[in-house]
């Protein structure tokens, strides 16, 4: 026991009858399952930077057809570039879409374009979901070099499209789980 009285691992010693009071209270948890059957999910592509693009959505659709989308929920389009994600997510959330995935990707240059564009990207893709309540997932890859662009796209460090499409999924039923009128 240290002098704060916290544990040498950290946690507070309550006591037996304390600890286990607390142990036994367990709120309910409310997450998003990984299935996908009866789900509409859009995705927005970049065109720029294509062969990082390429790959994200690549994986972004493989990762989909596994959790059970089927190919006719699923819509793509395609944007000139990262900048444009969020009005494409926005009328994609528009239309009925359960979750919306934005995939792009942002290399740096030797300007500081790279700033605007990625924080254009974040904060326009960011103000879709809170505006429509559709979750929209934020697969814009932001590195300094295309080739650690393409590790995150298919390569040793994963798929970055396949993470946002497995987390639209999850977004999408835990938002419907938590409808009003629902019991989550």
């Amino acid at each position: 026991m240290t002098q704060e009285g916290r544990s040498a691992s950290g946690g507070h010693d309550l006591g037996s009858a304390a600890g286990a009071a607390l142990r036994a209270i367990r709120p309910r948890v409310v997450e998003g399952r990984l299935d996908g059957r009866g789900l509409r999910i859009a995705i927005a592509c970049a065109r720029f930077n294509e062969s990082v693009c390429e790959r994200l959505l690549e994986g972004a659709l493989v990762e989909l057809t596994r959790l059970g989308v089927r190919t006719e929920d699923t819509i793509v389009v395609r944007v000139p570039g990262a900048f444009e994600l969020p009005v494409a997510a926005l009328h994609l959330a528009r239309t009925g879409a359960d979750a919306v995935v934005c995939l792009g990707a942002v290399i740096r240059g030797e300007t500081p374009h790279f700033d605007f564009v990625a924080g254009a990207a974040a904060g326009g893709v960011a103000r879709v979901a809170e505006q429509t309540g559709v979750p929209v997932l934020f697969g814009v890859l932001t590195t300094d070099t295309q080739e650690q662009a393409l590790e995150r796209a298919g390569g040793r460090y994963g798929n970055k499209g396949a993470e946002c499409a497995s987390g639209a999924v999850a977004m999408a039923n835990l938002v419907k789980a938590l409808r009003p009128g629902r019991t989550p």
